[in-house]
């Protein structure tokens, strides 16, 4: 099979390499400004293509890994989108964090085609995507899921099909409601001890040792300790765009969202303040009481 993906981002850099050098399958890729560095991706024999048609032409399956529900919009439907070039049988593999509405929507719209979609939704962090031991939560049918279920395991650990189209990415936004609560929690918490002077490690050992032990501790622990942000490259202005389509979603649903509120409002000021690019772990600083002086 040749794979196309359309989003060489931070986690689809690690996606495509880990496509060609642990899958072995031939590889087209969307030439895009918000790509990363693709010197190595050509240098393996990725293809250009100056279109999301002309990757959907060439290609047999499609993986997308953008930003969220608008360009997934606009790559599959707008002009030259993947539609313009799609094959019968093509199957199209939204890695993006989206919402499960515009999930439903697009599926409907390939399969009037003749192609398919899954929502495959990625749990962790571009460190692993770069390693290929990123996790996949796909919703979908289990034939399509089977069809590229090899290529799913060249740049992941643990692929689980976790239920019927638009599911996926319903346990993706709450899998970052919680992950992105709970390290804003932590942000804060840290950023107070730093004003009252208690040293980082200490905070950090105190809280790894007892009940704040947690993935986010281990994710925040590096710039808590040494001041850096590159454990978890993830920008604040993402976060809230994860928070916002939770909020969305439950509110549709008629569900609980106070302390999702308050999570968003938290995320919103430094969003305000222009700092919308900095990485989640950098809330710490941001946090902080002469920050705001």
């Amino acid at each position: 099979m040749t794979i196309g993906i359309v989003g060489v981002g931070l986690m689809g850099h690690g996606i495509a390499r880990n496509v060609m050098c642990k899958g072995g399958y031939a590889l087209g890729f969307l030439d895009h400004p918000g790509n990363q560095p693709v010197d190595e991706l050509i240098g393996l024999g990725a293809t250009r293509h100056d279109s999301a048609g002309s990757v959907a032409a060439a290609s047999d399956v499609v993986i997308l890994c953008v930003t969220g529900a608008p360009q997934v919009e606009a790559v599959v439907t707008g002009e030259g989108g993947l539609l313009a070039g799609l094959k019968p049988g093509t199957v199209i593999v939204d890695c993006s964090t989206s919402l499960p509405e515009t999930t439903r929507r697009m599926a409907e719209i390939v399969a009037a085609a003749g192609g398919a979609y899954l929502d495959a939704p990625m749990t962790r962090t571009a460190n692993h995507a770069h390693a290929g031991t990123l996790n996949l939560l796909v919703g979908g049918a289990a034939e399509v899921l089977d069809q590229v279920r090899p290529v799913l395991a060249s740049f992941t650990e643990e692929v689980v099909h976790v239920g019927a189209l638009g599911q996926g990415h319903q346990l993706k936004l709450l899998h970052n409601y919680v992950s992105i609560g709970f390290m804003t929690l932590l942000a804060e918490a840290a950023a107070h001890a730093a004003d009252s002077g208690i040293d980082g490690r200490t905070f950090a050992e105190v809280l790894g040792a007892g009940g704040g032990a947690s993935a986010a501790l281990d994710r925040l622990a590096p710039y808590i300790t040494e001041g850096d942000r590159n454990g978890l490259p993830f920008a604040i202005s993402n976060a809230q765009k994860d928070i916002d389509y939770f909020r969305a979603m439950a509110e549709a649903a008629g569900a609980q969202t106070t302390i999702a509120d308050g999570v968003a409002q938290a995320i919103a000021a430094p969003i305000e303040a222009g700092e919308g690019g900095a990485y989640l772990p950098e809330l710490i600083h941001l946090f902080r009481v002469q920050a705001n002086d």
